[in-house]
């Protein structure tokens, strides 16, 4: 199978398209470098560093393709609140000039990701996909954006897709920095190196955290599902912890008990994420298969950055 993944070198980008190029199949990364390097990529991967809203090469690299993953997006999310034009431009333009050009050169199938983000804040737990979103970020906003645009055009133009609402995934070589700290890759240094974790609020909101190599068994699994007819599916672990719990964790792996400082002035951000996966499991058969701990433990020993 031919398969095309935007956002190849990013987090997860990354690790989907070496899945893919290791079951046989061939793959075209396209990224703009913006946010990742295509340094982890396995050399089979047809890597191309160009934009995404570049329609004159999207119509050369999408030729035969039997598959498309859409994985690339700006996902900052304090950033989408400051610059939420860019946003709007990366994430939802860049859908919407991929499926012309999908259109144009006669591609059918495409599996999008999109975030558990938009749902925001919701009465009951855990989210079912057909529940009411609410996000509360631009960068969410503009995911629910892109699920429509898919779900309207795809009924016009006859394509098929999949919409995995990705909750918090980690892993290896995730990225992070001053203005872009996921939690778990975080605690996990700032453990390691004996600093300080700084905790926003009383670090009982809770998340749902899925690892990388689960999430990209959903996406692997999505790409064989037939008739989808723009289909809205979870992809997380199915359990929600709190972020005091992630630090706890994060002692146990690494021996050791940073210095924790609560910030209770930050606010944003749903107070419990946790992923219902009744149609993930009925329709890509998907079960989680790392637990938080283990993944953590994972994450800890593969990713050297976590460690200096």
């Amino acid at each position: 199978m031919k398969c095309f993944v935007t956002g190849a070198a990013g987090f997860l980008g990354t690790a989907l398209s070496n899945r893919l190029v290791q079951e046989g199949h061939e793959v075209i990364g396209l990224d703009d470098c913006s946010a990742g390097e295509p340094l982890r990529l396995l050399p089979e991967v047809n890597f191309v560093r160009n934009d995404l809203n570049s329609k004159e090469s999207l119509w050369r690299l999408l030729k035969n393709v039997d598959v498309i993953y859409h994985l690339a997006a700006k996902v900052i999310v304090p950033d989408s609140l400051l610059y939420p034009g860019e946003y709007e431009k990366t994430n939802v333009g860049g859908t919407v000039t991929l499926l012309e050009a999908m259109h144009d050169v006669g591609n059918r199938k495409m599996i999008f990701a999109s975030s558990g983000a938009i749902y925001g804040n919701q009465p009951v737990m855990p989210l079912q996909e057909d529940m009411n979103p609410r996000p509360e970020s631009p960068y969410a906003v503009s995911k629910l954006a892109g699920e429509f645009y898919i779900r309207t055009i795809g009924q016009l133009w006859g394509l098929q897709a999949v919409c995995l609402r990705i909750f918090n995934c980690y892993g290896p070589y995730q990225g992070f920095s001053f203005a872009h700290s996921p939690v778990i890759p975080t605690f996990l240094r700032q453990c390691a190196l004996k600093g300080t974790v700084v905790i926003h609020g009383d670090g009982t909101k809770t998340r749902d955290f899925v690892y990388v190599d689960d999430a990209v068994d959903a996406f692997v699994a999505a790409s064989a599902l037939e008739d989808s007819d723009e289909t809205v599916i979870n992809v997380g672990s199915g359990r929600e912890t709190t972020v005091n719990e992630v630090l706890e964790i994060a002692e146990k792996i690494t021996g050791i008990e940073p210095q924790v400082v609560h910030n209770p002035r930050r606010v944003g951000g749903a107070n419990r994420m946790c992923a219902d996966l009744t149609i993930a499991k009925k329709k890509l058969n998907y079960q989680p298969k790392i637990t938080l701990e283990e993944g953590m433990r994972r994450t800890f020993e593969a990713d050297e950055n976590l460690r200096q």
